[in-house]
């Protein structure tokens, strides 16, 4: 990859409830699928920048305790996502954005093979931060 190549990175929160099922959001755009709360880095910003104000903007509430579990390169996509485990406050009213319509607490046996890989990372996670390529 050259210095003028486009590349992404993207900073994501792995939430999960007391029944270890994962927070999913319904994309209003693209191909309207299920993705984590979280988006991309913008120029300037920390990925703990990034991800609380994605989350804020689409979640409309705080995620608590973000540890940084894994480092992900998608080769179809040309990116990189940085996955944090949270949690959300278990009285926390979730204000979804323009950008979703629906929200669901998944079990990780229903998400994609390389979404279950990354909750799995972030469930096992014991202080050395994970580094995959899909």
């Amino acid at each position: 990859m050259g210095i003028h190549d486009t590349f992404r990175f993207g900073s994501h929160a792995m939430v999960f409830n007391a029944e270890n099922k994962v927070l999913l959001l319904k994309r209003t755009y693209g191909n309207k699928g299920w993705s984590l709360p979280g988006g991309a880095v913008d120029p300037g910003e920390t990925i703990h920048q990034a991800l609380f104000r994605e989350c804020r903007e689409e979640l409309g509430i705080n995620i608590i305790d973000p540890i940084l579990t894994g480092l992900y390169y998608h080769r179809s996509i040309n990116t990189h996502a940085a996955i944090f485990r949270c949690v959300i406050s278990e009285d926390a009213e979730i204000i979804l954005s323009s950008e979703h319509s629906d929200f669901e607490w998944v079990d990780i046996a229903e998400l994609s093979e390389s979404q279950q890989i990354r909750a799995q990372d972030a469930l096992d996670f014991q202080g050395q931060v994970f580094s995959r390529a899909f």
